[in-house]
């Protein structure tokens, strides 16, 4: 990365992209080698400039800031993307992200606030308007209790997940035994390795656990 950090700036409203850009053009640290108007002219851009950080509005003509994004990683462009917007969806919020967007930043921000991105976002870091930090760890909590539920797993051989497997599906120790084809202690041993292991402190939970988490598919009882 050069000394300054240099920024293209994408919006199909005028009035704004000529305001943002009067807004960081001269600011410390910062180089404006290009503003553009549709996705087209901000791709052909991005290619003559080779900037560090690309702002896009997120609802750019024809296929919105996503669709830049997207065709800036199939063309191998290997800066930061920051998304610019007046929507605090959710949602929006999570198809910036998964587009490859470092930041997420509302039209309404302080200007100060917006410059600060541009730097934070340079340096690595992923940037979200205050206003949507919420959001973010929405977003986030799901995978956090996933990647939580995966490591407790983790610590079952498979014979303790095939045993999970039979509690999830009501089975007794005996009928698990039989099952199995193993003794009703060694069974009983089992569980209370899987209990111990899930921080779970009875069978039922560890059934409630299992179909809660589909780490086991509920097997229909023997008649």
């Amino acid at each position: 990365m050069s000394t300054s950090i240099r920024v293209v700036l994408a919006d199909d409203h005028t009035l704004f992209r000529k305001g943002l850009a009067e807004l960081i053009h001269g600011r410390a640290g910062i180089e404006l080698v290009g503003a553009a108007g549709s996705v087209e002219e901000a791709a052909a851009l991005v290619r003559a400039r080779t900037p560090d950080v690309v702002i896009a509005d997120l609802n750019m003509p024809p296929h919105g800031g996503l669709g830049l994004l997207r065709r800036l990683q199939q063309e191998g462009w290997q800066g930061v993307a920051l998304v610019l917007t007046v929507s605090d969806s959710e949602e929006d919020l999570a198809g910036a992200l998964a587009a490859g967007a470092r930041g997420y930043l509302l039209k309404d921000m302080e200007p100060e606030d917006v410059v600060d991105a541009i730097h934070r976002a340079a340096r690595g870091e992923t940037v979200v308007a205050p206003a949507m930090t919420l959001k973010l760890v929405n977003l986030l909590q799901p995978r956090r209790e996933s990647a939580a539920r995966e490591n407790l797993l983790a610590q079952l051989t498979a014979r303790e997940r095939e045993i999970l497997e039979h509690l999830a599906s009501g089975l007794s120790n005996k009928a698990i035994a039989r099952a199995l084809d193993i003794s009703y202690d060694t069974v009983k041993l089992h569980v209370r390795h899987i209990l111990a292991k899930l921080n779970l402190t009875s069978r039922v939970e560890a059934a409630v656990f299992a179909v809660k988490h589909r780490a086991a598919p509920p097997r229909p009882a023997p008649k």
